[in-house]
């Protein structure tokens, strides 16, 4: 049997199997922020996290750079203030959970997206998003492993649920600001601006000395650094021809990616909390079907439903 038909096949699902490689990458992320707050304090690493892959993407577009406007600022600086709110929520969570659960909370930001469009912009979320925010709300109750008799969140969960909302609003003002803008410049902007702001809000958040170097944490810092923007420009080609509903049900694969890494590490989550995890996932997914016989009317999900993990 020639192989040339399957190689075709290969050829033509390259965008998805490099967004299934990076989502597994981004999965394992997860384990290795965890394992870097053994060096560092959170938001001292997510600045020297940022600051990383500001440069390597400044190299990389420094041809871009000239001609910066006020409104590429301005843009730059609002999604950058979520991308520093965001992910410094998620790595301070993570000194009190686990990687795994760090990972299918954040996960809530894909049914958050389409709710908080709605709260802004007044487009009505489709019935479907509906339907998986529910489940996720569901599993987030499993997930923390007290179920519906004893609702009872700790602060790390809190405080990771908040990153979910900081990490929607920032695909929101992608999406707001995409082609009104230089997206090369813009990502350069961002990355410097969630770098500078995590190094200042640091006395705010109970750090006030800088960790002692390491090699370890210099290493850690670098290699996430230059892996977010690797990552990031992978996934911005293979967008461009792969589906945003079906690029999302294939983000929806990181939590379990991140379970399946943690479970490696050593981590150990309860039956009920993995349930929950699953039911989120499934949230996920759910938020993004359409089925044939709902797509009556439009669907006013936005544009695109993007990574910005740097």
């Amino acid at each position: 049997m020639s192989s040339a038909p399957f190689a075709l096949f290969l050829k033509m699902k390259i965008p998805q199997i490099a967004l299934i490689i990076m989502t597994m990458i981004w999965g394992g992320t997860f384990v290795v922020v965890h394992y870097a707050l053994n060096y560092s304090s959170p938001m001292f690493f997510v600045g020297c996290r940022f600051a990383a892959a500001a440069i390597a993407v400044g190299l990389l577009s420094y041809k871009y750079l000239k001609g910066i406007n006020l409104k590429e600022i301005f843009a730059g600086a609002l999604i950058g203030s979520m991308i520093a709110g965001g992910y410094g929520s998620q790595t301070v969570g993570m000194q009190t959970i686990s990687s795994s659960e760090s990972a299918f909370l954040t996960a809530l930001y894909v049914p958050l997206v389409p709710i908080l469009i709605w709260l802004i912009f007044r487009k009505r979320p489709h019935i479907m998003t509906w339907l998986g925010v529910l489940l996720a709300f569901i599993g987030l109750i499993f997930l923390t492993g007290n179920g519906f008799k004893q609702i009872n969140l700790n602060a790390g969960q809190v405080i990771t649920i908040l990153g979910s909302f900081a990490i929607a609003m920032e695909i929101i003002l992608i999406g707001h600001f995409a082609g009104k803008v230089n997206l090369q410049r813009v990502t350069v902007i961002q990355l410097a601006f969630a770098s500078m702001l995590s190094f200042a809000t640091m006395p705010f958040v109970g750090e006030h000395h800088i960790p002692a170097f390491s090699w370890q944490l210099f290493l850690l810092a670098v290699g996430l650094g230059l892996t977010s923007s690797i990552l990031q420009l992978t996934m911005n080609w293979a967008q461009r021809s792969v589906d945003p509903s079906q690029a999302a049900v294939i983000y929806a694969g990181e939590p379990v990616w991140a379970a399946l890494f943690g479970r490696i590490a050593g981590e150990r989550l309860a039956l009920v909390a993995l349930f929950g995890g699953l039911l989120v996932v499934l949230g996920v997914v759910i938020s993004e079907w359409r089925p044939k016989f709902l797509q009556k009317r439009p669907d006013h999900h936005p544009e695109a439903i993007e990574k910005q993990h740097s």
